[in-house]
């Protein structure tokens, strides 16, 4: 992964505001020449709002779902209550303006390379799979097998436009539905896309052995059902790529709660775009939150441990991170940390944001 500089917004208008589904739209942002080559994407890349409210300012990380080379979409799926999802699909208009920050992630495909790929999601997990694959069938030595469970046909998100593909491209890409709450004629194809599931369909739909490439997208469970499958059917693990939206389980306890007495504090160090900032932290609070106090422009997004925007290295002292959904092991073996996740432990510390 690039080293992350610190986040810049622009203000991109709004070209378009799509209906998907009764809880689902597509965004679709104008950019101007002179920020053209900033917000070139590569496929799976995401792009992170920002919107202040009463004052507080939120940031969401949304996935891209437009092809490589086209203007930047991207597929928001309602949250009840959803301060921001409900926000883009009910309220934003065409020629409103948006704060954007330019396209990042690690969840990316080279198009230029050609391959067999498979691409496992569910529901607004498609959104970057609908960018992958239609990028990578841009390149006629590709081909792509997409599995893509939803509860029901009306659920499902961007439609129309995997019909598309599916037509443009015929057997290079092989599309199934896998439904959970409606019948479908092959009863393989009916029920959620688990571990159970994955284990049946793969042998069938899949030449695992050619396969170069695995995508996954969507809820935890279904991404470590996918991972779980493809390392028992040989797939190995450096083929296979991850992204998750959120993950609706609590945080795990912090294993060193018994050194994180009220009012200790560790000295921390934040290193971002060259520019070094020092200051006592509490140890019972993210470093992520606590160094904002000080430095504005730290990147972050989601504060779950799951987009990896507020990745960070730790280059001296002692930390412990309590979840990671978005680093790779080799990452945390150099010491990186997704800061809005790790807590300081000894006295002083200091992590690098540009490393």
């Amino acid at each position: 992964m690039a080293p992350r500089q610190g986040q810049a917004f622009h203000r991109l208008t709004v070209r378009d505001v799509e209906p998907l589904t009764d809880d689902s739209a597509a965004v679709t942002f104008d950019v101007p020449d002179d920020l053209r080559e900033l917000f070139d994407f590569e496929p799976g890349e995401s792009l992170t709002l920002r919107r202040v409210v009463d004052g507080v300012e939120h940031r969401r990380t949304y996935s891209i779902c437009a092809p490589a080379g086209a203007a930047p979409r991207i597929g928001v799926r309602e949250i009840p209550d959803g301060m921001f999802s409900s926000w883009l699909i009910h309220q934003v208009e065409p020629g409103e303006t948006v704060e954007v920050a330019e396209p990042s992630g690690s969840f990316r495909a080279d198009p230029g390379s050609p391959g067999r790929h498979l691409c496992i999601a569910a529901g607004s997990g498609i959104t970057p799979m609908l960018s992958i694959a239609a990028s990578v069938l841009a390149n006629p030595a590709s081909t792509v097998t997409m599995l893509y469970g939803n509860r029901e046909t009306t659920s499902v998100m961007f439609a129309e436009e995997l019909g598309d593909l599916k037509n443009l491209h015929g057997p290079r890409f092989d599309l199934v539905h896998v439904l959970s709450r409606e019948p479908r004629d092959v009863e393989l194809f009916s029920g959620r896309l688990d571990a159970d599931r994955l284990r049946r369909l793969l042998p069938i739909k899949v030449p695992l052995a050619a396969i170069d490439h695995v995508w996954l997208c969507g809820p935890l469970g279904l991404i470590q059902d996918a991972r779980t499958v493809l390392e028992e059917l040989g797939v190995a693990q450096e083929k296979v790529h991850f992204e998750l939206f959120f993950v609706d389980e609590p945080p795990p306890t912090l294993r060193h709660a018994d050194r994180v007495v009220e009012g200790v504090t560790s000295e921390v160090t934040v290193v971002l775009d060259g520019r070094t900032t020092t200051t006592p932290m509490a140890r019972d609070t993210t470093v992520l939150d606590s160094a904002q106090a000080v430095r504005s422009d730290l990147p972050f997004a989601c504060k779950g441990g799951v987009c990896g925007t507020c990745r960070a290295k730790v280059v001296d002292g002692e930390v412990e991170m309590v979840r990671n959904y978005a680093l790779e092991p080799a990452e945390v073996e150099q010491q990186f940390v997704l800061t809005c996740q790790t807590y300081p432990v000894s006295d002083a510390v200091t992590v690098d944001f540009d490393a």
